[in-house]
């Protein structure tokens, strides 16, 4: 004889336990269920948005009602849950599978105790191979094209070159179909995104990562007590759009409402999860919200293997800025804190909380508007005292100085170049000469043709401001000073290539 000792789950939620089958004193059998400390979890995949990459590939000429109607499914997914699936092709998901598949053998070949790795943020764009987290039980191999890692005798997972390849194109084509809901013009990203291919010397700011969660050999990764559950923290991607796939189940992202929605638990072999990041939010203005993830194991924490999964995440270029010049050529409101362009870098040194501007985001709660529109409704921070500001020719040397120090110089670093800057007097003439002692180093590091190789602190001001247009794009449309600073007379406006002629 049967009985139950917990009810029967209701069938629009998902039971979070498992069943114990025991003899009681009376000889019967009972069939009790082991509670954990999540009950339930909401069944929301049905709301999750699914769209086939095939139908998201951008054709030319007019739109068709595929294309429009997988754009709307996937832009209404992410603004609902900060999420969506896409379906990849059947030889895009044998790769995926293929990959994931030789990752469990990769980690069980490294040491149990592995020494914790020093996160350094200004070293974002130049992580390579192994690296560990024992605080999180995790261990990750990030492949990076154009940069080799530092143990060349190991050998990492299968295929990383070729999923590399294919889901860098998917994560391409996810950003323009966005771009297309927000109406902007077409591939608005482009140039902050790396070279496809890359060129001679430089390094993808993308990178895929081989993450393992809990594997049972790993430093402090113990069979849970009944009751726990393996969870781990939350997380917000600094990328464009990140794209994961797992072994198992356990990828949970909040939605708008504030609930966390586990979103891979029934995925097919040929799909992936999709969502966007910080970068996206930054550079469309807050219309897209980034989303907060985190791995929740359940029940498989312990298992031989733990958690195994492949993110590809889309990334700027170390060297560009994170502007919205684009959303207000397409007629969208950019509020206070998105106006001024923000250097890549210092985007990713910067704290979560100061990126989004709220002193309450761990609720990550974003009520859309009431017209549909994506746009969370931001709270803007109003100053209490506005400091008086600088005069415009000290502004400007300031930020020649600024972009010196952080673009330049770090141009010059990576290709091993010292930098001996020349003479205004001397340089008048090197500018005008193919041959001249300056000119290797000029072509080497992007120097703007026509303005003399000098230390941007002695340049004349309409050579600063040639300075800052080539090494910080869409400098000027936010700095109102150039028409004080170009002499009476002379034309307002320039370009980078123009010549520059000083008296002597």
């Amino acid at each position: 004889m049967y009985h139950l000792e917990a009810p029967i789950p209701t069938s629009n939620k998902k039971w979070a336990s498992t069943m114990d089958p025991i003899i009681d004193p009376s000889g019967q059998l009972v069939v009790r269920f082991r509670q954990h400390t999540s009950v339930f979890i909401e069944d929301s995949m049905a709301g999750l948005g699914r769209v086939k990459l095939r139908d998201l590939i951008p054709l030319e000429g007019l739109p068709c009602d595929s294309y429009k109607l997988s754009v709307s499914t996937l832009s209404q997914s992410l603004a609902q849950y900060s999420a969506a699936i896409i379906q990849l092709s059947t030889s895009d998901g044998a790769l995926l599978r293929s990959s994931l598949e030789s990752a469990p053998l990769y980690f069980q070949h490294k040491p149990s105790y592995p020494t914790a790795d020093v996160n350094d943020s200004r070293e974002w764009c130049k992580t390579s191979g192994y690296h560990a987290d024992p605080q999180q039980w995790k261990e990750t191999y990030d492949f990076r094209p154009g940069l080799t890692p530092s143990s060349d005798m190991e050998f990492p997972p299968a295929g990383l070159s070729d999923v590399f390849s294919m889901l860098g194109r998917t994560a391409r084509d996810i950003l323009d179909a966005i771009s297309f809901y927000l109406n902007l013009r077409s591939s608005p990203f482009t140039q902050i995104l790396d070279n496809v291919p890359l060129r001679n010397r430089e390094i993808s700011s993308s990178v895929l990562s081989v993450s393992c969660h809990a594997r049972s050999s790993f430093q402090g990764v113990t069979t849970q007590e009944e009751g726990q559950l393996g969870m781990f923290s939350d997380q917000v991607d600094r990328s464009l759009v990140t794209i994961v796939k797992s072994d198992k189940p356990g990828l949970h992202v909040r939605d708008f409402h504030g609930h966390w929605v586990l979103v891979d638990g029934d995925l097919g072999p040929q799909e992936a999860i999709v969502y966007p990041g910080l970068a996206l939010y930054q550079a469309t203005a807050g219309y897209i919200s980034p989303a907060l993830h985190r791995t929740h194991m359940g029940h498989q924490q312990g298992s031989l293997y733990g958690q195994c999964s492949l993110s590809f995440k889309l990334m700027p270029k170390s060297m560009t800025n994170l502007n919205c010049s684009e959303m207000r050529a397409a007629g969208h409101e950019v509020e206070v804190q998105f106006q001024l362009p923000l250097p890549v870098d210092d985007f990713m040194q910067r704290s979560t909380d100061q990126l989004l501007n709220r002193s309450n985001f761990p609720t990550f709660n974003f009520p859309t508007a009431q017209d549909g529109s994506m746009k969370p409704m931001m709270r803007r921070r109003k100053s209490n005292s506005r400091s008086k500001p600088l005069p415009p020719s000290k502004r400007l040397r300031l930020e020649a100085q600024r972009v010196l120090k952080e673009r330049v110089q770090d141009i010059a670093d990576k290709k091993g170049i010292k930098l001996r800057f020349c003479t205004l007097k001397d340089c008048e003439s090197h500018i005008q000469s193919l041959d001249s002692p300056c000119t290797n180093i000029r072509m080497e590091i992007g120097w703007p043709p026509g303005v003399p190789f000098v230390h941007p602190h002695d340049l004349p001001n309409k050579a600063k401001i040639g300075f800052l247009e080539t090494y910080e794009p869409g400098w000027s449309a936010t700095h109102d000073m150039e028409l004080s600073l170009i002499d009476p007379g002379q034309p307002s406006q320039h370009t980078a290539n123009c010549n520059y002629h000083f008296p002597n």
